[in-house]
């Protein structure tokens, strides 16, 4: 008897979420990629200086010098370390410090004489975020505290210019509301190809893609189960991560709508599944899905304006990627949740992702109806 092709299509569909429900190391994957993956990447901070470990060689024992050493504080700087320069440079070569500053003998005396002494900073440039944004910092807090030692006066003149500075979307500069927003929409794409490609894999080894063969069902219903089925677990453990560990457990403010950024991202979805059966179409293994997964993520991450902005990279690559489903998402993803824009503002960006999403799914039901009459 064949069924309604909505039934069968919903039918379908629940026995990829029962096939789901009975994979241990895929349920893992969904609950690390929506909790601790996304916790991890809003709380480490990577990209700011923060704490940095930093050690004092002070051979002056001057007022200048404790004013220096005084300067450099929390939150930038952990307390700085009073050492002596041999334990300095074995210290900044077994890691312990990103930053040492040799203060000379006679310091102060020499500057209060008019003289130029010179400071040594040695830089562990290894640890390349920290070290290019504490270099300038470190020279800043110095010159500072050197000319108002001098000048004897505390603050610097009145500058003839006056700049009204006002943060937007992030007054406190806050890394985390970058981060954690960011690996949501990252872990969206990437787990809504390995479920897809995955299911397609995992019938196909343990035989039941034969069994499929023989149902009165058709390749597009097969595949339009597969898309809505795993699309809506990704959906639902995106919408639990945004609410639970971003705005509760990190406290990052979402200004936008939630139910707008759940359509982008469901809209998303349709482009990035069909992407998912398209590669396992492709494989022969999971090994094999696996390595096509790391060809396709690595640049619809990297190249989409989330981790770099478009505006830096070469024209040819904005040009490219204008084709991925991830640079129309990723724009619509940082206007709803950053700015809190509506659907007048990035309708234009959903439309390329419904369009774009079209194009992948018709080529992905090709491929998967070729490969199905091969097997048949």
């Amino acid at each position: 008897m064949r069924l309604h092709p909505l039934k069968a299509i919903l039918h379908l569909g629940v026995k990829e979420l029962r096939g789901l429900a009975r994979d241990p190391m895929m349920l893992f994957l969904i609950v690390f990629t929506f909790t601790f993956s996304i916790y991890i990447a809003g709380s480490a901070m990577p990209d700011t200086l923060h704490n940095a470990p930093i050690a004092i060689v002070d051979e002056d024992q001057s007022a200048l010098s404790a004013r220096i050493t005084a300067a450099l504080q929390p939150p930038y700087f952990a307390p700085p370390s009073h050492v002596w320069l041999t334990e300095a440079d074995k210290g900044m070569d077994a890691g312990m410090y990103t930053f040492a500053l040799n203060i000379p003998p006679n310091f102060q005396r020499d500057v209060l004489a008019g003289k130029s002494p010179s400071i040594q900073l040695n830089v562990d440039a290894t640890r390349m975020s920290q070290a290019f944004t504490g270099n300038g910092h470190i020279q800043q807090i110095v010159l500072s505290e050197v000319d108002e030692f001098v000048r004897h006066v505390r603050g610097a003149g009145a500058a003839p210019v006056e700049l009204a500075l006002r943060m937007r979307f992030n007054p406190n500069l806050t890394q985390s509301w970058f981060g954690s927003l960011m690996e949501i929409i990252n872990n969206v794409t990437m787990l809504s190809i390995v479920l897809t490609g995955a299911a397609i894999i995992r019938e196909r080894e343990h035989g039941t893609i034969e069994h499929l063969l023989v149902m009165p069902v058709s390749p597009f219903q097969i595949m339009v189960a597969k898309v809505w089925s795993m699309g809506a677990v990704v959906l639902v453990g995106a919408a639990l991560a945004l609410t639970v560990i971003v705005q509760r457990v990190l406290h990052v403010r979402v200004d936008g709508s939630i139910a707008l950024w759940l359509c982008a991202a469901a809209l998303h979805l349709g482009a990035t599944t069909s992407m998912g059966i398209f590669m396992a179409t492709l494989a022969r293994s999971m090994p094999q899905f696996g390595l096509l997964l790391v060809l396709a993520i690595m640049p619809l991450q990297l190249l989409s304006g989330g981790m770099t902005p478009r505006e830096s990279m070469p024209e040819l690559v904005r040009t490219i990627m204008l084709a991925a489903p991830t640079t129309h998402f990723v724009s619509a993803s940082q206007a709803i949740l950053y700015r809190g824009a509506g659907l007048g503002v990035v309708w234009p960006q959903l439309l390329a992702v419904l369009g774009i999403g079209a194009v992948f799914f018709v080529i992905a039901l090709r491929r998967f109806r070729s490969t199905l009459s091969r097997m048949a």
